[in-house]
């Protein structure tokens, strides 16, 4: 079989950005890269935006027209190929519909190379074989103009159209009359073929899902169970829109996006931060004892608590561990002020200055709380002489 070849454009990131993270947008089946117009406007206006990558699907665009099948994987590896050609690396992913398969296709197989993904009114399987047989059959015997009205349908919410005249929605409907037939009746077969439901446990990378509130394609319903299926992702509903977020609307489009771009690298941060506090063993089980029902609250845990509150720089580490162990006293939660013991210690504060931190706490906060903190100060400190000795 032929490689699927794509080709794709590149918005480079600011002068001052060399280092700046690659954002890969994929389309939906029937648009092209200009379904991203609006959005890259949006995130080229930002300071320190990222730089972004945009592929045509097969036929459509820029990218050559196929005459072979292909399938969905095809697609995923001919997209590497051109994020390998302007430099390669790791990446942001995002796609609508057909691109966001292809986008969950990348994050499942090469999970070292993503990022992030988010997925527009996508699937891990949309729509069933049989309608897309006969969307194939259709556009072959009658070109990709007889698909018009009914994509105008699925594409927009009620009354876009016609309060946007001459808007991007319009525009979209000319471009897929241009589309390659054949390319397009491939597309349809690939998405056919197409079903990552058993594998979505498997991805790793932090994952949004957003959804139109008008997509009759894609529901919400179908949206939110895709994302209680990837582990920690995120759901959003948008009100306003259907199929074509990015081009309905960019402003929320690119708002969730440079998010997305931006929630690795706290994520990252969060997860030193956190070991350099609570030291490796600790992280470790609670890494382990992740489930997806917890997965989410994990991440947020790293992300703001550590990757963002703990990573600022006003106030020292030490600072921060008094100000932590004296918020627990008050509010008597004894395991966690157990566990930032253990991080103070870490933290460089003595035995000395963690009694005397409880003892000024006991001011404050009463003695009962401050009865029990001391209780388990001694209990925490006792292990730790424990430890000492039989590692002496």
């Amino acid at each position: 079989m032929t490689p699927t070849r794509l080709r794709g454009s590149m918005v480079p990131a600011a002068p001052t950005s060399a280092a700046a993270p690659l954002l890969v947008l994929l389309p939906s089946l029937g648009t092209t890269t200009e379904l991203w117009d609006g959005v890259v406007a949006r995130l080229a206006a930002r300071d320190g935006r990222p730089r972004i990558l945009r592929v045509d699907l097969p036929g459509h665009g820029a990218s050559p027209a196929a005459r072979d099948g292909f399938t969905v994987a095809d697609l995923a590896r001919g997209v590497l190929d051109v994020v390998d050609e302007v430099g390669g690396g790791a990446f942001h992913v995002a796609g609508d519909s057909l691109g966001g398969a292809v986008a969950l296709e990348l994050a499942i197989e090469v999970p070292e190379r993503v990022r992030s993904l988010t997925m527009f009114c996508s699937g891990a399987a949309i729509g069933t074989a049989e309608g897309w047989a006969d969307r194939a059959a259709q556009v072959r015997a009658a070109g990709t103009a007889s698909v018009v009205a009914g994509s105008a349908e699925r594409w927009f919410a009620p009354g876009y159209l016609e309060t946007h005249p001459d808007g991007p929605g319009g525009r979209a409907l000319r471009t897929l009359v241009d589309v390659d037939d054949e390319s397009y009746a491939l597309c349809c077969e690939a998405l056919a073929a197409f079903d990552r439901r058993a594998d979505l446990g498997g991805v790793t990378a932090p994952s949004l899902l957003v959804a139109g509130a008008h997509d009759a394609v894609t529901t919400p319903a179908l949206m939110r169970e895709l994302a209680d299926g990837i582990p920690g992702a995120r759901f959003v509903e948008l009100p306003d829109a259907a199929h074509l977020i990015p081009l309905e609307d960019p402003d929320a489009s690119a708002g969730l996006l440079a998010a997305a771009v931006d929630r690795p690298d706290a994520a990252a941060t969060g997860m030193r931060v956190r070991r350099e506090v609570l030291g490796d063993a600790h992280v470790d089980r609670a890494n382990a004892a992740i489930t997806p029902e917890t997965a989410a609250f994990q991440d947020f845990i790293t992300r703001y608590a550590w990757g963002e509150v703990w990573a600022r720089p006003q106030l020292t580490r030490q600072q921060r561990s008094i100000a932590t162990l004296a918020s627990l006293v008050t509010g008597g939660h004894e395991n966690e002020f157990r566990m930032h013991v253990r991080a103070a210690l870490r933290n460089g504060l003595s035995r000395t200055e963690i009694a005397e931190v409880v003892h000024h706490t006991a001011l404050y906060a009463g003695l009962p709380a401050a009865n029990s903190a001391m209780a388990v100060l001694r209990d925490v400190l006792a292990e730790a002489d424990h430890t000492e000795e039989s590692n002496g």
